[in-house]
């Protein structure tokens, strides 16, 4: 008996370790598999996710550039030029202004001496031909100073733009409600404030106006000045023949001219005198009395004496 527990207690423990190592074996197996198929259906999801990356990346709408809003900017300019002859590049700042499509906004021109010409003039060009305006300016002689100057004016010009919208909405509400008033009280208020709105939206867009003709059109002030090197050589050179021959005729006219006005200034003086001469020699004198004549007594002559007289 004790012999038989003994087998039978052997074989139940062999059955066991064969049982729990082919279980292992089966474990593993279907770790095996399970972690496969896993794999498998991650590389399959991987591309699926991906080709539906590709595909979405495909579908999706391209991004446009973002478009910045114009930049609205004031350009200024002032140039001091000195040329040979101011009256000819003033002729020529003229064309060049209206050959870019600009205009002259205003002119000086004055004259320093008998020999010099001095000029100011103003001139408005379209932004885009400022540049090429202004080096041309700058070429026409002698730069003797130049100052640019840019303001960038786009907020306010933003600001004016939304002030206007808001202010035509606001006027078109105060229409409606006159549409629909029906007392006169209400009219009367309703038409005050109408009016009040509109001189408003009005100098909103006088401001809106002045701001696209600055932003729209470059201020170029121009100086034109002459040389003087020339006037002054010639004063240092001292008078020639021809000076001396100008000045003696200059002296003789002025001399002539003199007389004359002191001639002209006795003129009166003489007619009148010669004329109450003319009246007491033919008018008066021949009706005075005349007076007697007193005869001359004349000497005795002396007496001759002969020879042998005393």
């Amino acid at each position: 008996m004790r012999a038989r527990r003994t087998v039978a207690a052997l074989f139940l423990t062999a059955s066991l370790a064969l049982a729990g190592c082919s279980g292992a074996d089966a474990g593993s197996a279907q770790d095996d598999t399970s972690a496969a198929k896993s794999a498998a259906g991650d590389a399959k999801g991987g591309g699926y996710q991906a080709d539906e990356s590709a595909s979405g990346a495909r579908n999706a709408p391209q991004k446009r550039p973002v478009s910045l809003a114009p930049a609205h900017i004031i350009r200024t300019a002032e140039l001091d030029v000195e040329v040979k002859d101011a009256t000819k590049a003033l002729a020529a700042a003229r064309r060049t202004a209206e050959n870019a499509g600009g205009h002259v906004a205003g002119e000086t021109t004055e004259r320093i001496d008998d020999a010099h010409v001095s000029s100011h003039v103003v001139l408005r060009v379209p932004q885009e031909k400022y540049d090429a305006v202004l080096a041309e300016l700058a070429g026409v002689g002698k730069l003797l100073s130049r100052k640019a100057d840019a303001k960038d004016v786009t907020d306010q010009v933003v600001d004016v733009e939304s002030r206007i919208a808001t202010q035509r909405a606001s006027v078109n509400r105060v229409r409606v409600l006159m549409d629909r008033a029906d007392k006169l009280s209400d009219v009367v208020t309703l038409e005050r404030q109408l009016s009040s709105r509109q001189a408003e939206l009005e100098s909103l867009l006088a401001q809106q106006a002045a701001l696209r003709d600055r932003t729209t059109l470059a201020t170029i002030t121009l100086s034109l000045s002459e040389n003087e090197d020339k006037g002054r050589r010639a004063e240092d050179d001292g008078p020639g023949f021809l000076d001396a021959l100008g000045g003696g005729w200059h002296a003789l006219v002025t001399a002539a001219l003199w007389i004359g006005i002191a001639i002209a200034a006795v003129a009166p003086w003489v007619a009148a005198f010669a004329l109450l001469y003319a009246v007491w020699r033919w008018v008066v004198r021949p009706r005075l009395p005349k007076r007697p004549t007193q005869e001359t007594p004349q000497p005795a002559p002396l007496p001759v004496h002969g020879p042998g007289q005393d």
